[in-house]
């Protein structure tokens, strides 16, 4: 791991660049720059779709994605250069469509909305006075009121360094999946705040971080450390101490002549890439002028993930670029070429365990490649035609490597390919032969068909020499068996998406398939069980399978059509339908999987969650309740609103499940007779036990006793915890309040003890939403504003009277 020179500094100098560094914000003020004013709008395809910096060197704005031109990415990117480089992007796991715009409001608010005006990407700032783009390509945000941005995209790095721009202590880089997919991929760039700057393989869709590829190796010099790119084109980690720790061996480009970028590559290797401002410099074109670790093939050797390249797979270096390439062995293929971090897959029946197939394999020979960690039993002192035979003779051996009189086993999947010059042994790669003679396996539908086929040739034979009529019986026969073993053989097709939806139409043996046989079990309730799957091998693409049960519409019209309303609902707080199965008995529903689990098991595990993400949780529920109700194009009625029915996503944005199910449950297990007061009063309005009129109000009602949950972090019924007024929840907190005792509520939460003034709103809003008379009960639109303080919150009715009606 040679890093370069180390070149120290005086104790002032040291100071004076650790300065330098922080007050980056101001100094970046002080270059030239175009404001952008409050009220401006940038969207995809209007006349304003950029913003250039001064000196035209960069732009900000909306750029079409190359895999699909259709879809934008908000960005910022080399505006001089061939190609564009982009450095910096918002929305990268989320591009959005014509329609969408960004803005700059009136009250300094700045965010991204998508053509259904949900938003997508905000900084979190107000009282913006201006934004610009500065000429380092570091967008701000500043106020009128301070020198210094409120914001700055060089503070908010993506997967790519600026000269002028540092990594700060605890900061990190991540790649992109590949160069066309913006979403997080599978490394990071992480400045560690013990000072170790350190390069780490991750687990996908988790994010988990593998052991580390490559370090400097300066664990405990200090918490000040930081990766610097300065404005003369220097990249290094800058010590505590004052060492310069050189990330790259090559020398440094000067930024007078050259624009730069280092970049963390989707196949892993932080990359210097420079592009000559004038032909004199040399081509204008990308160049590679550095690479951090020299060869990630061997670099990555970790017990668990796939390696450098996908599984089945092994990693080539590109010579001295320093850039890997990803291969499959003969006889496999990539799963997807455009994906191959993926891996490979064999193009042939792998070698069955339950009859002799050892005469329809060969080996086909790979010199210098070795899946270093996927060894399952060693054989020694034997020789190469030895080696093959023990695999031959061993059906759950896939390839075996042959090395200076060893033999070692392996099976798929195969993790960790490389190939390496100064490997001495050969990968020994068991394919299916191409002999088309092969006899096929007793039972297979060809040896059936030959059969049958004999079979008729044989009765034919004897029948010609028969009358007449007999003849024509015969070829009738042939006729209609021919008709039918087609009928039965060709393929059920399944319409591959709903009529104008971005909905797909699955086949439940599809399905079955991807829960592993429904194997992973996530929940149970009144519409049906719940399985975890994955549509592909890709594991960024989990999904979660609803199993209905006890339908009120056997009609597959009736059941499309409602399953259509609710795929037509889009909104950022709820669960998103992906597709359906509506195949013979089975009614399937297949939803994007939510990795944070549900609002219960946040709510209520040993430790209590921040205040200020429940309060965020809180909003977002309500948003989607208000847009069920208000806002999507057939007005939903949830039925339903409850912890379990709250998943969190991600970044645990409260999404809602279960929206538009009601109608699909049978009547005889519905709420009104499945749900008795004892059990789920904590969750069900009054009015569902009257006979009265059901409306949006019930899940008013939900969501009030919800929001206590979540202020309290207790459920809506505590056994064992003192009288019936404490355990149920509704009951306490409205005493709790009619008594001004509102700390007991959040008793040794000492967040939400210092923002007492919003327990206090959020509580009185509470008690308006579960008022027992339905026209008491706010619309969601009034919740919202109450619950954000834009309106004031009326002191509700007298809680004891509430508590003495429903007793």
């Amino acid at each position: 791991m040679a890093m370069g020179a180390t070149l120290p500094l005086s104790r002032h100098l040291v100071s004076l660049v650790a300065l330098l560094a922080l007050s980056q914000a101001f100094s970046a003020t002080a270059q030239t720059y175009t404001n952008v004013t409050q009220g401006t709008i940038l969207t995809p395809l209007g006349s304003t779709n950029s913003w250039p910096s001064p000196s035209g060197d960069f732009a900000f704005g909306f750029r079409a994605l190359d895999s699909n031109a259709s879809l934008f990415l908000l960005a910022i990117w080399y505006n001089s250069t061939s190609p564009q480089a982009i450095v910096w992007f918002a929305n990268g796991h989320n591009p959005v469509l014509a329609g969408s715009k960004l803005e700059l409001t009136s009250d300094g608010q700045f965010f991204l909305t998508d053509q259904s005006g949900n938003e997508v990407w905000n900084p979190g700032v107000s009282n913006a006075s201006y934004a610009a783009l500065l000429d380092s390509g570091n967008l701000i945000l500043v106020s009128s009121s301070s020198s210094s941005p409120l914001w700055q995209s060089f503070a908010s790095p993506n997967d790519t360094l600026l000269p002028g721009q540092t990594l700060l202590p605890g900061s990190s880089l991540r790649s992109r999946l590949t160069d066309l997919d913006y979403s997080e991929g599978r490394f990071e760039l992480l400045d560690q705040k013990d000072g170790n700057l350190v390069l780490y393989p991750s687990a996908m869709p988790a994010g988990n971080l593998y052991k580390a590829y490559w370090a400097t190796g300066t664990v405990d010099s200090g918490s000040n450390s930081r990766l610097v790119f300065n404005e003369s084109g220097s990249l290094y980690l800058a010590l505590t101490n004052g060492t310069q720790m050189a990330i790259f061996s090559n020398g440094t480009y000067s930024t007078n002549d050259y624009y730069q970028r280092a970049t963390l590559d989707p196949d892993g290797v932080f990359t210097l890439y420079v592009y000559p401002k004038s032909a004199s410099n040399g081509q204008q074109e990308w160049q590679v002028a550095g690479t951090t670790p020299p060869n990630i093939c061997t670099a990555i050797m970790n017990d668990y993930g796939s390696g450098a390249c996908g599984y089945n797979s092994y990693c080539v270096s590109n010579g001295d670029s320093g850039k890997p390439d990803c291969l499959c062995p003969p006889n496999y293929s990539f799963i997807d070429s455009t994906r191959k971090y993926l891996g490979c897959m064999p193009s042939f029946a792998p070698q069955s365990c339950e009859r002799n197939q050892t005469d329809s394999f060969e080996f086909q020979p790979l010199a210098q490649i070795d899946w270093p960690l996927s060894d399952y039993e060693l054989y020694t002192t034997v020789d190469e035609d030895q080696c093959k035979e023990y695999c031959l003779s061993d059906c759950m051996c896939a390839v075996t490597i042959f090395k200076n009189g060893d033999c070692y086993k392996k099976k798929l999947p195969l993790s960790n390919g490389r190939k390496t010059s100064s490997f001495p042994g050969t990968a020994l790669i068991k394919v299916a032969k191409s002999n088309p003679s092969t006899p096929q396996p007793p039972g297979s539908t060809a040896a059936v068909e030959k059969k049958d086929r004999k079979t008729l040739i044989l009765v034919g034979s004897l029948l010609l020499g028969s009358s007449g009529l007999l003849n024509m019986v015969f070829l009738a026969v042939i006729s209609v068996n021919a008709l039918c073993r087609y009928g039965n053989r060709r393929p059920i097709k399944p319409e591959s998406s709903v009529p104008g939806m971005n909905m797909r139409v699955f086949t439940y043996g599809e399905l079955e398939q991807a829960t592993n046989g429904f194997s992973e079990e996530l929940g149970s309730g009144s519409f049906g069980r719940v399985y975890r799957g994955s549509l592909t091998l890709d594991s960024r693409t989990w999904i979660a399978v609803k199993k209905l049960d006890r339908l009120l519409h056997e009609n597959d019209k009736e059941f499309m059509n409602e399953v259509r309303s609710i795929g037509q609902t889009h909104h950022k707080n709820l669960v998103r339908l992906l597709g359906l199965c509506n195949e013979g008995v089975h009614r399937l529903l297949v939803y994007e999987y939510m990795s944070n689990g549900s609002l219960k098991s946040f709510l209520f595990a040993s430790e209590r969650p921040h205040w200020n993400r429940r309060t965020k949780i809180a909003l977002g529920i309500a948003r989607g309740v208000l847009y069920l109700h208000e806002e999507c194009s057939a007005p939903i009625i949830h039925c339903d609103i409850k912890p379990e029915n709250i998943l969190l996503d991600d970044n645990f944005v409260a999404r809602i499940s279960d929206f538009g199910l009601a109608k699909l449950l049978r009547t005889d297990r519905s709420h009104r007779t499945n749900t008795g007061i004892r059990g789920t009063r904590g969750y069900v309005a009054p009015e569902w036990f009257k006979n009265a009129p059901i409306t949006a109000k019930v899940d008013v009602y939900s969501f009030g006793v919800v929001l206590l949950e979540i202020i309290c972090c207790r459920k809506s019924l505590e056994r064992g915890v003192g009288n019936e007024v404490v355990m149920v929840l509704t009951y306490w907190a409205c005493d709790c309040y009619r008594e001004g005792r509102l700390d007991l509520l959040v008793e040794k939460d000492e967040e939400a003890m210092a923002d007492m003034s919003v327990v206090e709103r959020f509580v009185m809003v509470a008690i308006w939403c579960i008022q027992e008379e339905p026209s008491l009960r706010p619309s969601m639109q009034k919740v919202i504003q109450m619950l954000e303080g834009a309106v004031a919150v009326p002191a509700p009715p007298d809680p004891s009277s509430y508590i003495s009606s429903i007793r």
